[in-house]
């Protein structure tokens, strides 16, 4: 599965989701960006699901008219030992992805 890391999580997660192909919203060169433009962005780059701390994103963006999954952390934090506790239940989200969904974890 091919996942882009949004700018708000902490660029190591990208080292513990083994098995994917998994690129950063600053590697891509897309800081800065708006959810929407970036929802597009990585549907048009062959990205199947987005990962993001936005919790509001859903109600921002009409997520059935585009290509990719969007998947919410729900962290105190986007510091890792905050993200870290999340991994388990992200690989197995993962595993059972729709596209176009929105998946919150807690």
């Amino acid at each position: 599965m091919k996942l882009l890391i949004d700018e708000n999580l902490p660029h190591e997660l990208r080292h513990l989701l083994q098995g994917h192909d998994v690129f950063t919203v600053s590697y891509m060169g897309w800081n800065g960006i708006q959810n929407g433009e970036l929802l597009a962005r990585a549907a048009a780059n062959g990205f199947d699901a987005l990962l993001t701390l936005d919790s509001g994103i859903q109600f921002q963006q009409n997520l059935s008219n585009l290509a990719c999954a969007v998947v919410v952390l729900h962290a105190k934090s986007n510091r890792m030992a905050d993200v870290r506790p999340l991994l388990d239940e992200l690989r197995r989200a993962l595993g059972a992805l729709i596209p176009r969904s929105i998946v919150h974890l807690r």
